[in-house]
């Protein structure tokens, strides 16, 4: 009798040579990733991968893409929903640069206020928060003043 052996298959994803890898994304938060940084409106070449086995993690999700560099300002703003995301930047095939998401302390227009009665609910004017504990999350409202955290923090 034959034993049946399994292999472990490997899905590789080829590499690019010039652009920004962003890995360790929690799996059910990628498209929140893409959205947040505006990638689903620009023509470079994306590639991405979800449900890939981490040990931190348990799923995570990777993108790459090409011939494009972040602000820092851009990129922290992923930690909101991807805080253990870390950045490679890629020139010429190879990781030149790694860096870690970070908290920025204001966040402005990609968290809505929490309040019904807020002003950013109720009339054309950006969200600005300033981050009042980072662990965990708790956001104060400019405008009303109130704290937004936890499961109350929605994305626009």
């Amino acid at each position: 009798m034959k034993e049946n052996t399994k292999k472990k298959l490997k899905l590789k994803v080829s590499a690019i040579k010039d652009g920004t890898v962003i890995d360790h994304i929690p799996a059910k938060n990628l498209f929140k990733v893409i959205s947040i940084l505006g990638l689903d409106k620009i023509e470079n070449q994306i590639t991405f991968g979800t449900n890939l086995e981490s040990g931190k993690l348990g799923a995570k999700a990777i993108i790459k893409v090409t011939d494009k560099f972040f602000k820092d300002n851009e990129i922290n703003k992923i930690a909101l929903i991807a805080p253990h995301a870390n950045l490679n930047i890629i020139k010429d095939y190879k990781v030149v640069e790694k860096r870690i998401v970070e908290i920025p302390d204001v966040i402005k227009g990609i968290v809505k206020c929490f309040n019904p009665k807020c002003i950013t609910n109720n009339e054309t004017i950006t969200t600005c928060f300033k981050v009042v504990l980072k662990e965990p999350l708790s956001l104060k409202c400019r405008y009303c003043e109130k704290i937004t955290s936890g499961e109350q923090i929605k994305m626009y």
